[in-house]
């Protein structure tokens, strides 16, 4: 019998798993030279904005990026996912808490979000804090309040750590049920060397540049992460601006007027696929609600989009398996509605 290890590969095997390999960047590359060819204006404005997206998010990328680094060359990364054990409802809230009042955009928390996965942190608490993070900010809280009122900006921050807790709540009694153990991809946390590091802990060297390994482990992290990241967000950052540009803003919120329940699930619905900018949505929902939006509406819409903007929706898809994402999906629609309708309950007492 042959062995299997000399079997030569088949004609074609290499550039197919060149092609799997670099699919995402084989998509980005893809997308612009279409619009080269058939939209020439519009692939030079998407290269502008996804280069100008990234410039922006380069900070959080380079910080985070380096933290990653550094935990896993020193073995820090033992000491946080520690952290995480034994704890999970405290850690769900305080994911929740630290989403909604925490600086980061939708964009800044990926590579945070890629970091705590890779340490082992459970999933339920890192679902708590994914959901809750792009939807407030400190900036944002300021800026709902001087648009909207102060009224709508609370309400939003509640909705943002209610979202969080319930779809961290959620995840861990599915995880309690056995549902959920394979959550993530390979290599990725709980389902890679985060779960390792868990079960056989090392000792921290805090000096990690004395040891060539380490370093060596410094930079292979570095590298890998940073190729993980720019690929994905590359992607993101061109087809929000495909969407900003075939999809007025104005259009997508003309379709959320009127009262009663149904323009809250439209709200929802719509505020899914349908990204804005946050900054750029509190205008133009605070003058359909002048107009006679509903107030549950207004904010169903801003929750559901920010959950699901693209860079957020994007980095569920390239961190966790097609049943995460569509969980994800589906706390989002539901979390939207329900504080949408709360939020209208409330205005009707």
């Amino acid at each position: 019998m042959t062995n299997a290890t000399n079997v030569p590969p088949r004609p074609g095997a290499s550039v197919w798993r060149f092609i799997q390999e670099q699919r995402v960047w084989l998509a980005s590359a893809a997308i612009l030279l279409l619009l080269v060819i058939f939209d020439p204006a519009q692939s030079a404005e998407s290269a502008v904005f996804a280069a100008a997206a990234l410039a922006h998010t380069a900070p959080y990328l380079l910080f985070s990026i380096a933290v990653a680094a550094w935990a896993g060359a020193t073995g820090a990364d033992n000491l946080v996912a520690k952290a995480f054990t034994g704890k999970p409802l405290l850690m769900i809230a305080l994911g929740a808490l630290a989403g909604g009042l925490s600086p980061f955009c939708s964009c800044g928390v990926i590579p945070l979000i890629a970091a705590l996965l890779a340490m082992g942190v459970p999933l339920s608490a890192v679902m708590a804090f994914w959901l809750a993070s792009p939807i407030m900010d400190p900036s944002m809280f300021f800026l709902t309040a001087g648009v909207l009122g102060i009224e709508f900006a609370v309400a939003k921050t509640a909705a943002a750590v209610g979202l969080g807790l319930f779809g961290g709540l959620v995840v861990h009694l599915l995880n309690q049920g056995g549902a959920l153990q394979d959550a993530l991809r390979d290599g990725v946390g709980n389902g890679g060397c985060g779960g390792a590091k868990m079960r056989a802990p090392k000792p921290v060297v805090w000096r990690f540049w004395t040891e060539a390994e380490r370093r060596a482990k410094f930079a292979g992290t570095a590298w890998t992460t940073t190729l993980f990241l720019a690929k994905w967000l590359l992607l993101a950052f061109i087809l929000e601006s495909l969407m900003l540009a075939w999809i007025p803003a104005e259009t997508v919120t003309s379709a959320l007027g009127g009262e009663g329940l149904l323009p809250i699930i439209t709200a929802t619905l719509v505020g899914v696929p349908a990204y804005l900018n946050g900054y750029a949505a509190l205008p133009l929902v605070g003058g359909l609600i002048e107009q006679g939006m509903a107030p549950g509406a207004g904010l169903a819409f801003l929750v559901a989009g920010g959950v699901t903007s693209i860079p957020a929706a994007m980095a569920v898809w390239a961190l966790a398996r097609p049943q995460v994402f569509a969980l994800y999906l589906g706390l989002s629609l539901t979390g939207a509605f329900s504080v949408g309708l709360l939020f209208q309950l409330w205005h009707a007492v």
